[in-house]
């Protein structure tokens, strides 16, 4: 294990009939709220008239954020940041997923700022300050709702980036896994899909005495293959969407990696998918994942083949390290096939037009990824492999 630090200021409030906390949570930073969400999915819901009924009754002075888009653009951030100047926000409530909640992350760290909050994800500048911020989770996926990271697209230079700050931690979370009930089974994957994938991330590193990291690794995955093929088929059950909310949480919260560095080079090559193509993350990282671990495998056999026998179950009696490797992503591939994820980049009407473009996007920022360092032709070769 790498030293490391590890602190986690955000309150997680989970369990069925946990809404209520808000009378609580909200007056404790003051009483002008911007309620920031998505499409119509919370009103079709009657989330959005709970949320602002318990608002009314405490007294909090509203405003409203509508429309976050599911890759979350900076024009919708500027809306945010000057809705909070002008009326002098002193919390912003997200009411959604990963989405919404990275929007309203950047719009918290954005309103303090004098500057464009564009400069952190270039690296221009780090974030000094933020409003605060409360999240009610609608959507079990990125893991927001309890780390300090977000991702933003730049809609004029379809430029997908992520950045971080310990500003960006939200105070509290508030984590209904009946609020889950009304997500589609396509959106429900795809969740499924990006947590998994958090915690492929972090498994794939370097320093090797991480046995309880690796442990609790697994232990998520096993957990999700076991539950998601169950709530896909019976999306309104409470105890599979609390299982899969409480596994998004965990896969990237900062518990799973102390101590290590996860790679986090298939996220980057997926976002510059998604800032050109406008496609879902967590189908796109279905599509690259594998393809990414067959690039890699020669990096350390072992660490794939370990994955194969701990999570999959591959059998290794008269195989070689590599066999044993290439059945464990194979069988990661057939998972998320089996769920109803999509496999290859045809899968959303992209061919190898803007192949060239998406890499130089991936390479913004030089060569990157932890486990195996990733040049512009590593990442062609990655995108041709999954046309």
């Amino acid at each position: 294990m790498e030293a490391f630090e590890f602190h986690n200021p955000t309150r997680l409030i989970f369990g069925k009939g946990q809404l209520d906390a808000l009378k609580k949570e909200v007056p404790k930073f003051g009483s002008k709220v911007l309620l920031v969400y998505g499409g119509g999915s919370i009103k079709r819901s009657g989330l959005y008239d709970r949320v602002i009924h318990i608002l009314n009754e405490i007294g909090a002075e509203v405003t409203e954020l509508a429309g976050v888009e599911p890759n979350p653009r900076l024009s919708t951030v500027h809306k945010g940041v000057e809705l909070c100047r002008t009326h002098g926000t002193e919390l912003i409530l997200a009411v959604g997923g990963g989405s919404v909640i990275d929007c309203a992350k950047a719009i918290a760290v954005g309103a303090k700022y004098e500057g464009d909050m564009w400069d952190f994800a270039e690296r221009k500048a780090a974030a000094q300050a933020g409003l605060p911020l409360g999240t009610v989770l609608t959507m079990a996926a990125t893991g927001s709702e309890m780390n300090a990271g977000s991702v933003i697209t730049n809609d004029q230079t379809q430029e997908k980036l992520g950045w971080g700050s310990p500003y960006a931690f939200p105070a509290f979370s508030i984590l209904d896994p009946e609020h889950t009930f009304s997500l589609p089974r396509d959106q429900t994957v795809y969740g499924v899909v990006d947590m998994m994938s958090h915690v492929l991330e972090h498994y794939f590193h370097v320093p090797t005495n991480s046995p309880v990291q690796d442990g609790f690794c697994e232990t998520v995955l096993r957990t999700v293959i076991d539950t998601a093929p169950k709530l896909v088929e019976d999306l309104h059950n409470y105890e599979h969407r609390a299982t899969i909310m409480y596994c998004g949480t965990m896969a990237l919260n900062g518990i799973l990696n102390m101590g290590t560095r996860g790679d986090w080079a298939t996220h980057n090559i997926e976002h510059a998918v998604s800032a050109v193509y406008d496609i879902p993350h967590g189908g796109g990282l279905a599509i690259l994942f594998p393809n990414w671990m067959k690039h890699n495998l020669k990096v350390d056999v072992s660490r794939f083949k370990r994955l194969a026998v701990n999570v999959f179950d591959i059998k290794t009696e008269g195989k070689s390290d590599e066999q044993v490797a290439l059945e464990g992503i194979e069988a990661l591939r057939s998972f998320w096939n089996s769920i109803g994820a999509p496999s290859t980049l045809k899968d959303y009407d992209i061919d190898d037009s803007q192949l060239e473009v998406m890499a130089e996007k991936a390479v913004k920022f030089g060569p990157f990824g932890n486990f195996a360092k990733l040049d512009k032709q590593d990442v062609l070769e990655i995108y041709k492999a999954s046309l």
